[in-house]
C-alpha cells in the first residue's frame, strides 16, 4: 500500500527536489509549515521510502564522461540463470547508470556515461565478456535536451 501523499508533502518533495541541501528552518518556511511539523512530514517521508536518499549532482564532463550512451539489448535467453547473470554484470558496472527491462522490440536498454567512444567499446567488451546477449547495438547522445532527477509532484 502507498503511503498518503498530501499536497503539503508534495511541496516539500518538489522543495527537497530543488536543493537537498535546504536546513528544516528553510524548508519549513518556504512552505509554510512550522519547524517541528516539516521535521516530522520529512521524517515520515524518509520512513516512508518516497524519500529514498539525498545526493549531490555532479556535471560528467567535468568529470571527464562526456558521452552519454543508450545501449540497445536483445536476447534469446530469458531463464533466471541468465537474467542472475545479467543483473549481476549490469550493476557491477560504475558506468551504467541505469538499466531497463522494457516491453516491445528490445529487451532491454542501458544508459551509461564514458569518456568517449573507445570507453564504451571497453564497457562493451567487458559486458559481453560476462553474459551472452543476441543483439547489442549503442546510440550516443548528441545532444543532451533535458536531463533531470526531478519526479514530477505538483498536482495537476
Amino acid at each position: 500500500m502507498s503511503p498518503e501523499i498530501d499536497e503539503i508533502d508534495r511541496r516539500l518533495l518538489a522543495e527537497l527536489q530543488r536543493d537537498g541541501t535546504l536546513s528544516v528552518d528553510q524548508l519549513s518556511e518556504r512552505v509554510a509549515l512550522s519547524r517541528n511539523a516539516c521535521w516530522r512530514r520529512v521524517k515520515r517521508l524518509e520512513v516512508d521510502g518516497v524519500i529514498t536518499g539525498r545526493v549531490a549532482l555532479v556535471d560528467a564532463e567535468k568529470l571527464g564522461l562526456g558521452l552519454s550512451v543508450f545501449i540497445l539489448i536483445r536476447t534469446s535467453n530469458h531463464d533466471p540463470d541468465w537474467l542472475q547473470k545479467f543483473r549481476a554484470a549490469v550493476t557491477g558496472f560504475a558506468e551504467i547508470t541505469g538499466v531497463y527491462r522494457m516491453s516491445g522490440d528490445l529487451d532491454y536498454v542501458l544508459r551509461a556515461r564514458v569518456a568517449d567512444v573507445r570507453a564504451y567499446d571497453r564497457l562493451y567488451q567487458r559486458l559481453i565478456a560476462k553474459v551472452a546477449l543476441s543483439d547489442v547495438s549503442a546510440s550516443f547522445v548528441m545532444e543532451e535536451i533535458k536531463e533531470t532527477t526531478v519526479v514530477p509532484v505538483e498536482l495537476r
